[in-house]
């Protein structure tokens, strides 16, 4: 007796394989509000180049020089941490040095007011 699998069934086992092996592979960081809202808002580089809006529903939107939304995704925060996962599937990670700068992928970011 051979047992065999429809080929949605498979197609769901197969889905589910790699949805927990993408979730295996992001930091374990868990957002509170109270660690993230304090962040909340636009992040800029010291030349205007680089900014970053990080939005109170977990999202964040980078803009690149004239390129508008050049990168989105989620980010999470955990004390002075910061987590991103990029819709592309890029990670990174930064640390709030203080209320008003941020270091991130070799950057220095400051808050705008």
């Amino acid at each position: 007796m051979t047992n065999y699998l429809s080929h949605s069934t498979f197609a769901l086992v197969l889905a589910g394989s790699v949805l927990a092996a993408m979730a295996a592979r992001q930091p374990a960081l868990a957002t509170t509000p109270s660690d993230a809202s304090k962040y909340h808002g636009m992040w800029v580089t010291g030349d205007g180049q680089i900014r970053q809006e990080l939005l109170p529903n977990g999202r964040y939107d980078e803009a690149r020089g004239t390129r508008a939304s050049a990168y989105q995704g989620r980010y999470e925060v955990q004390g002075n941490r910061i987590a991103y996962w990029d819709d592309t599937g890029f990670t990174a990670d930064g640390t709030f040095v203080n209320a008003d700068e941020l270091h991130h992928g070799g950057m220095v970011f400051y808050r705008r007011k």
